[in-house]
Formats: C-alpha cells, structure tokens, sequence
C-alpha cells in the first residue's frame, strides 16, 4: 500500500511540474525583464498536497527541465534558488492549514514582492548589467498585478477545483 501513495504522489508532482513548464514557457508574457503568467499554480497546489520540501524541489525540477527543453537564453541557478524558495514559501503557508484569501495574500506578498522583485531583480541584474533602478519600474508593475492575481487565483483554484483530490 505504501509504493502505491508514493507512486501517486511521484505521479502527481510529474503532472504539476509539466503543468507549470507549460504555463510558464507557452502560456506566459515575457521580456528580458518581465515575465507574468500562471506557472505559479501548479506549484502553490503541490505545496498544498505536499508541503514545502516536494514543492520548492518540483518547482526547481521544472525551473531546469524548462530551460533544457525550451531555452529562452542562458541558463542561470539564481532562478532556479528562486523557484525553490517560491515553493518553500508556498507550502510553509499553505501546507496543512485553510487556504484563505489572507493566507493566499501573505504568500503572493512574500513570493513577489521579496522573491520575484527583489532576489529576481538582482538576478536580472548580475544578467544584463542594466541598473537596479532601470529594472524595478516594470518589475513594479508585475508585482502589482501579480499579487492580487495568486491571492484571488490560490484559494480559488484549490477551494473550487482541486480540494477533492487530497
């Protein structure tokens, strides 16, 4: 009984993690600087199903397995320690617990507004050299639509959709 849960689950994260390169390599906005889509999803449901560690893993998996088959410049591991610590993030505050609105907003705040605009910033940064301040405008106003976005979508997709699978 128990190589049939943990063949459910290896199954399970697979799906996510397709799901998110999908969403985030063919169902996104991107520019050297900007990138808004919906990949966050699949990693906020596994980190519901799974906590923290399976989520921060599948969203790093799907970070690399994404720039190995469709390359969209030079792969660089900041991104990936971002996409980990998103999942980190993501299950430490929805991992066994009710998946609210305000749950959904301290998680989007942190995943964008410390993650995405900060860390990433800095990513972009160390890639194309352009200044700091050049960067945060549009990175600005990704961060704000982005976090009303997860903190409406989170709850939503979980509580509407996807609850009956746990």
């Amino acid at each position: 009984m128990r190589n049939d849960s943990q063949l459910k689950r290896l199954v399970i994260i697979g799906l996510f993690i397709a799901m998110e390169i999908i969403l985030t390599r063919f169902c996104s906005i991107s520019t050297p600087i900007v990138r808004i889509g919906f990949g966050f999803l699949p990693v906020a449901m596994l980190s519901i199903l799974y906590g923290p560690i399976w989520a921060g893993i599948a969203y790093a998996l799907g970070d690399i397995l994404g720039m190995m088959i469709f390359p969209s410049g030079p792969y660089f591991p900041g991104f990936t320690l971002t996409a980990f610590l998103t999942g980190i993030t993501f299950g430490l505050l929805l991992y066994k617990k009710p998946i609210t609105w305000k749950r959904a907003f301290i998680a989007a705040f942190i995943v964008c507004g410390v993650w995405n605009l900060l860390l990433d910033t800095y990513w972009i940064y160390i890639l194309t050299g352009k200044g700091i301040i050049a960067l945060l405008p549009a990175r600005l106003i990704k961060v704000a639509f982005a976090i009303p976005t997860q903190t409406i979508l989170i709850p939503l997709v979980w509580n509407k959709c996807l609850k009956k699978i746990k």
